[in-house]
């Protein structure tokens, strides 16, 4: 399969969708299971933003870096504010959400020009 044939594809979409659930998963667990490396807080939402992002740009060709930026942010918003919830016992940070916002900014700006020269 060529490259441009996994662009806006259904796969793309779907990796997209079940690595967005999987993040919001964990972002909710009272006790998710540890992560190889045992990295701090800020790099796992690092990690899983990146990657959302990366995905989201195959997945969404034709989204706009802004529209992809604000969906993806909103939904780290969406995020902090579920773990604001006390039942959780999850702890919500702003930071966090920058961080998320962040590593958006910086996946997009990177990997988009990239993938619509192809």
């Amino acid at each position: 399969m060529k490259f441009s044939d996994w662009r806006g594809s259904h796969v793309a979409q779907l990796l997209f969708w079940a690595a967005a659930a999987f993040a919001f998963v964990m972002a909710i667990l009272p006790q998710p299971p540890a992560v190889p490396g045992a990295p701090n807080d800020k790099m796992q939402h690092i990690a899983a933003f990146a990657t959302l992002a990366v995905l989201g740009t195959f997945a969404f060709p034709g989204a706009t870096l802004l529209r992809m930026l604000v969906s993806l942010s909103l939904f780290g918003a969406l995020i902090e504010v579920v773990q604001a919830i006390p039942a959780l016992h999850r702890d919500s940070d702003i930071l966090d959400w920058i961080a998320d916002t962040v590593a958006v900014i910086v996946v997009l700006m990177a990997v988009r020009p990239l993938i619509n020269r192809r």
